[in-house]
């Protein structure tokens, strides 16, 4: 069997989807925890807000320096190192605030551990499916990327059931256990064969990359996709219980877990339908309805609706990232890593943007309706993106 795993490349696709369910773990489980940081260590919105700013921006940090060290240890390394520091990030979630002298420090570090092995991640991932011998590489990364949508279902899931069994008061050991996804795939990622994304030495250099015009609107739509997606996803449960002001329950199952399903939903339809749905037109009419289920959140009168738009809001984002990294394959089939690296380093940024924007306004003390309804720029910023990037038969307007 070992042997077997060392040649089928369809054991390093279902490592990569582990890959991606870690990588949902470190985004979304600190989320679903927030109001009993509040509670436990009295901490504001401010600097709960500071979590996921750190979280994404040390993602972001670990993007950049991947244009350069990646290639360097292989990837092989880079995806047993991410897990690596998912793994003690989230034992680190459930220990460093108790044990340190600053309980807020104690998040901060074990944020900044499994942020790491995130940013690794995000890097990692793709370009490894990418490389493997398959067919429809559209399908493909969409299925991939569908995974970190059932990851979240299962995060929000599993947390809703343990609090219900075992009280919220035991979150710490929830945090612990969840350490355990990205220990096993450690060994797993030690086994699987791993394709290089183009041959050694044939990667378009950092200055080719950057003198086309085409990778910078890339660029902003992996902004506008991270940002479009964490926004909502990052501040729905608390969105639900703090506005809405339903249980913490339906605030989880209604918010959070309605909106991964549905992203996973879209992104395994598109998967199977690819073929039959030109990309940057589902991306467009995704834009547009993303635009309208921020406003029917930020607006309604209704929780029942505002929870809808929540929830659909999954449905609309759910292309957008695994899209734009597939455009970029596609129009830039040189890029390598760098290009990899460079786009998971916008698409962090949008992550962090996103939900900070949200959270920033809500404590200037207009709200978390107020502050969805600012977020609406990121979709709108996306479908102008997807207009630079139209023309006659999906051609770029923007030129090389």
């Amino acid at each position: 069997m070992k042997e077997k795993k060392k040649e089928n490349y369809q054991h390093t696709i279902y490592a990569c989807y582990i890959g991606y369910i870690t990588q949902a773990i470190v985004n979304n489980l600190a989320p679903l925890l927030f109001l009993l940081f509040r509670r436990d260590f009295h901490i504001g919105l401010d600097q709960i807000t500071l979590l996921t700013t750190v979280n994404f921006l040390v993602q972001l940090l670990v993007d950049l320096a991947s244009v350069k060290f990646v290639d360097k240890i292989g990837y092989r390394a880079s995806a047993v190192l991410a897990h690596v520091m998912a793994m003690f990030g989230l034992l680190g979630l459930a220990v460093f605030p108790r044990f340190l002298g600053s309980s807020y420090v104690g998040l901060l570090l074990a944020v900044i551990c499994y942020a790491i092995g995130g940013g690794l991640t995000e890097v990692i991932i793709s370009p490894i499916v990418e490389a493997c011998p398959t067919e429809k590489k559209e399908a493909a990364m969409s299925l991939l990327h569908s995974f970190y949508c059932w990851g979240q279902v299962l995060v929000v899931a599993l947390t809703t059931v343990f609090f219900h069994v075992f009280g919220t008061d035991k979150w710490y050991l929830l945090a612990a256990l969840w350490s355990i996804v990205p220990f096993l795939n450690i060994f797993y990622f030690l086994q699987v064969p791993i394709y290089p994304i183009v041959a050694e030495h044939e990667g378009l250099p950092l200055r080719e990359l950057f003198r086309q015009k085409i990778f910078w609107v890339l660029m902003l739509l992996m902004v506008c996709a991270g940002a479009s997606e964490l926004g909502m996803s990052q501040w729905a449960s608390a969105f639900a219980e703090s506005a809405l002001h339903v249980s913490k329950t339906v605030g989880d199952l209604a918010g959070p877990c309605a909106f991964a399903v549905l992203m996973g939903t879209a992104r395994a339809v598109f998967g199977k339908y690819s073929d039959y749905l030109p990309l940057k037109t589902a991306m467009g009419v995704c834009a547009v309805l993303c635009t309208g289920c921020y406003l029917l959140a930020a607006l309604a009168a209704s929780p029942v609706f505002a929870l809808v738009g929540c929830a659909v809001c999954g449905l609309s984002v759910g292309i957008f990232w695994p899209g734009t990294f597939s455009m970029a394959a596609k129009t830039i089939p040189g890029g390598g890593t760098a290009m990899f690296a460079l786009m998971a380093l916008a698409g962090d940024l949008g992550c962090s943007s996103g939900p900070t924007v949200i959270g920033f306004v809500a404590e200037a003390g207009t709200g978390l309706k107020s502050a969805l309804l600012a977020a609406v720029v990121f979709p709108v910023l996306l479908l102008v993106g997807l207009m630079l990037l139209g023309g006659k038969k999906g051609e770029s307007i923007v030129g090389d």
